[in-house]
Parts: C-alpha cells; structure tokens; sequence
C-alpha cells in the first residue's frame, strides 16, 4: 500500500490556512469541507484514497482562483479567501502531491 502521509510542505500549506481561518481571513463562502480537509492535512495523518480523488477535483475546479489579485504574498489584499482555501487543501505542493501518479484506483 502506498503511504498517504502528506507531505512537510503540504502540511505547511495546511497550518497556515488554518492560521488564516482563525484570523477570519477565509470569507463567507468558506465551507466546512475546507476546514476539515485543512485540519486533516496539518495534522499529517494519512489521508484516504477518496479524499485524494477530492483534492484533485478541488485544485481541477479552482485552479483560476491562482490569477486573482491578492493570491499571491507581496499583492493587494493577499491572502484572498481563494488562497486560503486553496492552502486549506495543501496548496501547490498539495496539488502536486494528490497528482502523483503512483495515487491509483487499484490500492
């Protein structure tokens, strides 16, 4: 069986979301999925091949949330509520890591 321990970096992404949460920075729309999946990340327990395939079709969905003004450190109004949830699911390096090819239905 493969090891589903997010990795440090994934993790990383996840405790500042939960940061961010906590500073009332995630917006309105902010949804309990996200807080869950951002505690479940931080706290770098294995996570299951299901809520893989979830992270995947999350980053797939808000993947334009990346251009908005204020996604990134340095721009107006940063962190957005897109960019504190899309670190809730573990940011970039979460999106690299639920794209791992060696993630597949067959586990």
């Amino acid at each position: 069986m493969t090891d589903r321990t997010p990795p440090q970096d994934v993790q990383k992404a996840a405790q500042r979301a939960l940061a961010w949460i906590d500073e009332g920075r995630a917006g309105k729309g902010f949804t309990d999925t996200g807080r869950h999946r951002a505690q479940q990340l931080a706290e770098g327990a294995s996570v299951p091949l299901e809520d893989i395939h979830k992270m995947r079709q999350y980053f797939a969905r808000h993947a334009v949330d990346r251009d908005t003004e204020g996604f990134l450190q340095g721009q107006d109004g940063f962190p957005t509520p897109g960019r504190v949830a899309w670190d809730a699911w573990g940011g970039d390096p979460g999106r690299t890591w639920a794209h791992r090819e060696k993630f597949d239905e067959t586990e």
